[in-house]
Parts: C-alpha cells; sequence; structure tokens
C-alpha cells in the first residue's frame, strides 16, 4: 500500500513537472513572438532616427549650396554695380562667377533692362545674346536693395518642358530698374549629391517644395508631378493616406519627424511596400519664406529579414533556457523552500530591528531641546518635533501646514525665506544665527538649513536644527567686559598709585596745620573741608586698588541666603521709606558659595541702592537664589521695575566714574567694585534691562549674580 502510494505521489509529481515544461515552453513561445516585436519596433525606432540624421545632412547640404548662390549673386552685384551697365564690360566678371556656381547648378546669368525691355543673358559655354522685348511684369520683385542689403529673392520653382528651374534676383545697387539674375537647373543642383544616398541596402532620398511638387526622385517620372497624385497615378487602389497626411500636415508645414507608409514602387519594384519615413525641412529662403522638404525612405522588409534570423535563434534558446531552468528548478526546489523559510525569519528580525532603530531616532529628535522641523521652498512647515511645537505654545499637528510667519516674527520670517530660497538654488546647508523675544527675555538660537534631497536628488524641503545659545552669548558678552574691565583695573592702578603719593602728602601737611591752627577760626573749617575731601579721594582710591587687586583675595566660603538676608535688614527701612515693596525667593539647601561675606554684601548692597534708586515713587523688587543645573554654581537674582538703562549705555554700567545719576549723587564706582569683587571669586555678574521705549516689554532691570559653590 505504501509503495502504491508512492508511486502514485511520483506520478503526480511527473505529471506537474511535464505540464510546467508545457506551460514555460508555451509561455517562451509567447515572449518570443511579443519580444520579435518590440524588437522590430525598436529596430525600427533606431533605423528610422538614423535616416532623420541623413535628410538632416542632406537639408543642410541643399541649403549650403543655396547660400552660396546667393552669396555670389551678391558679390557678383556689388562687381556690377561698381562699374556702368555694359554687358561687353561686365562679361569678364560674370564668367569668372559662372566658373564657381555652374556645378551648383546654374545654367545661364542675365543682365536684365527694365527701363529699355531688355535682358542680356549668358550661358556657360557661349557669349552674351539679347532678348527683347521683355515682359516686365516677370520681372518685378518684392524688395528695392539698398546699399549694404544681401538679400536675394528666390522664386518658387517652376516646372518646364526642359525641367524644374529655380529664380534667384537681386536689383543693381543703387538703380532698382537694373537687375541681375541666376537660373538654376534643380536637377542639376540635387542630382549630385541625392542619387548616391543610401538608407540600409535599398534606402533613397526624395524633395517635394512647399506646393507639394516632387523636384527629386529615383523615379524620374514622379518629378515635375505633384506628390499627391503620382504614385496613385503610379499603382491605384493602394491606401496612400499615410504619405498623404504626412506630406500635408507635417512636410508641407516645414516639421521634422518619423513615420511609415504604404508605396507601390521602390527601384523599380511594385506592389504594396510598407516604408519607414524620416523628413526634414530645407530652408531655401527666410527673407522671402519658401521651405522645400526632404524624405529618406526604406522598406521595413530590410529590417524584418534581420529581426526574422535573429527571433528564430531567440526563440530556440529561450526554450532551451526554460527547459534548464525547469529542471534545475526541481532540483533546487526543496532547497529554496527550506532557504525561504531562513530568508523569511531572517527579514522579520531585520524589520523589527530596523522599527527600533527608527523608533530610537524618532525618540532621539522628539527628546532633543532643539528647534527642530523641515519647510517647503514657500516657508510652510512640514514636520516639527514636540519641543518645536512646545516652544510656540502648540501641538505638531496644529502647526504643521502653517506658514513661518505666522509664528516667527515678520522680519525673521522673511529673513529665513531668503535663506530657505538660497538652500534650494544652491543645495548646500546655510548657517545663521538669530535672535527670539519671548517675553521679557531674548533668546539666541544658532541655527543650520540643510537641504533634504528626493530620489532624483532634488531638493525637496529644508531641514533647520536651530540650538539655544543665550547663555553662550552672555558668557561672549561676559568675556568682552571682563577683558575691558582688566583693561581698565590696570591703568586704574597705575593711576591710583600715582595718585596716592602725593594725597598722602596733601593730608599729612593738612593733619600739622590743624593742630597748629585754632579750632574756632574760619582758617581751621577750610582745613578740615581740605581734610573730608583728601579722604573722599583716598576711599576713591583704596577702591581702584580694591579691583586692580581682584586676583590677590583669599578665597572664603559663605552663606548665600544669610548673606542676603542680613543686608536685607539693613537696607528694609529704606525701602519701606521709597515706598517698595520688597520679594523675596530663596531656594533651599543652596551650599556654601566662594567669596568672603563681607565683599558679598557689599556688591548685594550696591545692586539693593541701585534698584531702589531706579524706581522713584516706589516699586517692586524681587530677590530670588537657586541652584544652577549640576549644582556647580548659585545664581542670585535682583528683578526691579524701575525705569531702566538705555540699551547705548548697558555696556558701559561695569566701567569706573560711568553714572547716569545727576552731577553729586553718585561716582560711577559701585558696580564697578562689585564687577571686581564678584570676579576675584571666579563668578559673573550679567545685566539686562529694558526702557519704557521697549516695544512690547516693561520697564526694569535684572542683575544676575553667578557664584562658584564649595563642592
Amino acid at each position: 500500500m505504501d509503495k502504491e502510494k508512492r508511486s502514485r505521489i511520483k506520478k503526480n509529481i511527473l505529471f506537474f513537472v511535464s505540464v510546467t515544461v508545457f506551460l514555460f515552453i508555451g509561455a517562451g513561445a509567447l515572449l518570443g513572438l511579443r519580444s520579435a516585436n518590440e524588437m522590430r519596433k525598436i529596430v525600427g525606432n533606431q533605423f528610422n532616427a538614423e535616416q532623420l540624421v541623413i535628410a538632416q545632412n542632406v537639408a543642410n547640404r541643399v541649403e549650403k549650396e543655396i547660400n552660396y548662390i546667393e552669396k555670389e549673386i551678391y558679390l557678383l552685384n556689388q562687381d556690377v554695380s561698381a562699374g556702368p551697365f555694359d554687358p561687353k564690360a561686365q562679361y569678364d566678371s560674370i564668367r569668372k562667377s559662372f566658373s564657381r556656381v555652374l556645378e551648383r547648378g546654374v545654367k545661364q546669368i542675365e543682365l536684365v533692362d527694365l527701363t529699355n525691355r531688355k535682358a542680356y543673358i549668358y550661358g556657360p559655354f557661349s557669349s552674351w545674346s539679347v532678348k527683347e522685348p521683355l515682359d516686365t511684369k516677370l520681372y518685378e520683385l518684392p524688395f528695392t536693395k539698398e546699399p549694404g542689403d544681401k538679400r536675394v529673392w528666390i522664386s518658387q520653382p517652376q516646372v518646364k518642358s526642359s525641367g524644374i528651374h529655380l529664380g534667384l534676383a537681386s536689383s543693381l545697387i543703387g538703380d532698382p530698374t537694373k537687375q541681375l539674375r541666376f537660373n538654376v537647373t534643380i536637377s542639376w543642383l540635387l542630382t549630385p549629391f541625392l542619387k548616391n544616398i543610401r538608407s540600409g541596402k535599398t534606402g533613397y532620398a526624395w524633395i517635394i517644395d512647399e506646393n507639394g511638387i516632387f523636384l527629386f526622385h529615383p523615379d524620374a517620372t514622379f518629378i515635375g508631378k505633384s506628390a499627391f497624385k503620382a504614385r496613385e497615378e503610379k499603382l491605384p487602389g493602394l491606401p496612400y493616406e499615410k504619405i498623404n497626411f504626412i506630406q500635408r500636415e507635417k512636410m508641407l508645414r516645414g516639421e521634422k519627424g518619423l513615420g511609415s507608409y504604404y508605396s507601390g514602387w521602390h527601384r523599380g519594384i511594385t506592389g504594396k511596400i510598407e516604408k519607414l519615413i524620416a523628413y526634414y525641412p530645407i530652408v531655401i529662403s527666410e527673407d522671402f519664406p519658401q521651405k522645400w522638404s526632404v524624405a529618406v525612405v526604406a522598406p521595413i522588409s530590410e529590417i524584418e529579414e534581420a529581426v526574422k534570423k535573429m527571433s528564430i535563434w531567440q526563440f530556440f534558446l529561450q526554450g532551451l533556457i526554460i527547459i534548464v531552468i525547469v529542471l534545475a528548478a526541481l532540483a533546487v526546489l526543496f532547497f529554496e523552500m527550506r532557504r525561504s523559510r531562513q530568508l523569511e525569519e531572517k527579514v522579520d528580525q531585520r524589520t523589527e530591528e530596523l522599527k527600533k532603530s527608527e523608533e530610537k531616532y524618532r525618540s532621539l529628535v522628539e527628546s532633543a531641546e532643539d528647534l527642530i522641523f523641515t519647510v517647503d521652498s514657500e516657508n510652510i512647515f512640514l514636520s516639527m518635533n514636540n519641543f518645536t511645537a512646545n516652544f510656540f505654545g502648540g501641538r505638531p499637528e496644529d502647526l504643521i501646514g502653517k506658514s513661518v510667519s505666522e509664528l516667527f516674527p515678520k522680519e525673521r520670517a522673511e529673513k529665513q525665506l531668503e535663506i530657505v530660497k538660497m538652500v534650494y538654488q544652491s543645495g548646500k546647508s546655510m548657517p545663521d544665527e538669530f535672535k527670539l523675544d519671548i517675553g521679557e527675555y531674548q533668546i539666541w538660537f544658532n541655527a543650520s538649513f540643510m537641504p533634504l534631497r528626493d530620489e532624483k536628488g532634488k531638493v525637496s524641503q529644508v531641514l533647520c536644527i536651530a540650538r539655544d545659545i543665550t547663555e553662550y552669548k552672555n558668557l561672549e558678552r561676559h568675556l568682552i567686559n571682563t577683558e575691558k574691565l582688566a583693561s581698565i583695573g590696570t591703568l586704574a592702578a597705575g593711576v591710583a598709585h600715582e595718585i596716592n603719593n602725593p594725597l598722602g602728602v596733601i593730608l599729612g601737611f593738612c593733619d600739622l596745620l590743624l593742630r597748629k591752627t585754632p579750632e574756632d577760626t574760619q582758617a581751621f573749617e577750610d582745613l578740615k573741608t581740605i581734610e573730608r575731601q583728601g579722604l573722599h579721594c583716598k576711599q576713591v582710591v583704596e577702591n581702584l586698588l580694591s579691583f586692580a587687586r581682584v586676583e590677590e583675595g583669599i578665597a572664603e566660603y559663605s552663606d548665600l541666603n544669610h548673606c542676603l538676608e542680613e543686608i536685607i535688614q539693613i537696607v528694609r527701612h529704606n525701602m519701606e521709606m521709597n515706598d517698595i515693596e520688597l520679594i523675596t525667593d530663596f531656594a533651599e539647601r543652596i551650599p556654601l558659595v566662594k567669596g568672603e561675606p563681607r565683599q558679598l554684601q557689599q556688591v548685594f548692597l550696591n545692586l539693593i541702592n541701585n534698584a531702589i534708586a531706579s524706581m522713584e515713587g516706589g516699586g517692586t523688587l524681587l530677590i530670588h537664589t537657586h541652584l544652577e543645573r549640576g549644582g556647580r554654581k548659585a545664581v542670585a537674582s535682583f528683578q526691579d521695575n524701575g525705569i531702566g538703562i538705555d540699551e547705548e549705555n548697558i555696556d558701559h554700567i561695569f566701567e569706573p566714574f560711568f553714572t547716569t545719576k545727576p552731577e553729586g549723587e553718585g561716582t560711577g564706582m559701585g558696580l564697578f567694585v562689585s564687577y571686581g569683587i564678584v570676579s576675584k571669586y571666579g563668578g559673573s555678574i550679567v545685566c539686562t534691562s529694558h526702557t519704557a521705549d521697549s516695544p512690547g516689554k516693561s520697564s526694569g532691570t535684572l542683575f544676575t549674580v553667578t557664584l562658584l559653590t564649595k563642592t
């Protein structure tokens, strides 16, 4: 029973293999026939394209010959016009011109005198003769020749018993009653380079004028006849609609192209013959528009013979290959099935890995605290990460599709549009740096605009990645001020030392004079005034020296919140007297900060006094402390809503003796000394301020003091 079952299975497999082989052979045969037809089309199109190149070369050759005759008639016109109108005097010039144009089909040259109705005719191998009287209507030209005018009138081809002729005429320069004419025999012009043209084995060329008259054809009986009637007369009854359409709608309109048609004649063979045709316009004259058309034709049978041989060999080869493929496929079927299962498992594994990689990449983009978005050439959002959407107060799905100008300020949006267009044009990344005003804060961004390309390599969208560099900008500004103030400190130290010596002498002698002067005298009061002012000068000098010695202090550590609380107790009464509300927001568990307590309190006192002075008539002062991320620095900020500091003064407030207070109310040393103290302990002090003139912002000043913590 098992043997019978296995035998039945083998028979089924054999039947399946046999049917499969026959199906493949049949499919191969159909594929071969279809391939042969496609090959026939491809080879035919390629062959016809080559015929078009031949037709173009013929057209260029004919145009070149006509242009040569035009130039020759122009040159001869100059010679004839230069002297008297005398047939004998012009004989030599005309004879020389004849020797150059005879081989190009010029059979005679005429000098025409319209006034006397005479024509002097010159032949190639005889002297001149006279023809009179003339029918002057036949010699009228559509233009009058002026000096320097190179135009030559070219007549329509004229079919006569002696052949087809073409006339080229030009009035003599300065005398429209005299003409110079070249009579060209078209067969002389065209036959030399058309009779030997071959396309394939037996293909040939023919030319028709813009009226559809054959000017050249290998069958001499066609020449001078209408191209629409000659074939019908030669072999009536054939379908000539295709060639008539090509001639009427394409060739006579001066177009170039490819096609096929049926003909009844080909180099002596008659009957229904399908031909390939390539046609190209010949521009005879642009000044007096006239176009001919040249066609190069060859029978399709020449191509089919070659394709047929190739198809037979291809059919047998395909059949052999199919049989081998079927047998080989059966041999490896089992192994391929097993391999297929392995590949499917691997594909599933790779797909899962790719999915995880994509999710990881998306997570990186979404978790990045940078503005990441893409726009098109019109500055419309195509995508953005959550950080960008949150920055503008929305969700990605609500903002995608909107214009950048709806989220960014107008000037910024216009600038970004210029950058985006430059990226589209150049295909290269463009850097940019810009700032955005968010409430009372200014945020600086460093952006890079990068092109994203589609499958064809064309820029399809622009990716922007913008990083917040506000802290870097503040640091850069701080470094600039530090370098500037270091130079000022060096200068101040020198000045202070120079002043200290004479100042000590002044105070010393003043003390001696005070001892010798009675106290109830005017002289004693004057000396006391000198002493007070001298001591004031001494205090200023000591302040200068304290700034110059910023790196000589001994580093100590202080409790930031405790220092502030002590200073607040000292100035609280002053603030109450000036109707100033104090708000404190101190963070807990702030480590000790680097700095001697008294000197830090001097800094805080200067900042609080400045805030009080800026809020005449009352206001609010917010003192806030917090620990920066990482715990390496502590920050104390002093925010008031006073009159603010003008933008042009903000970079000078830490300079010595600079003050905006009225004369006698400030020395300009408070912030200068404070800056020196904070810098001495490795910290920084930064100021941002807005006045009432700042658009969209309330006035006020924020001083931020950053100090190193004890680690």
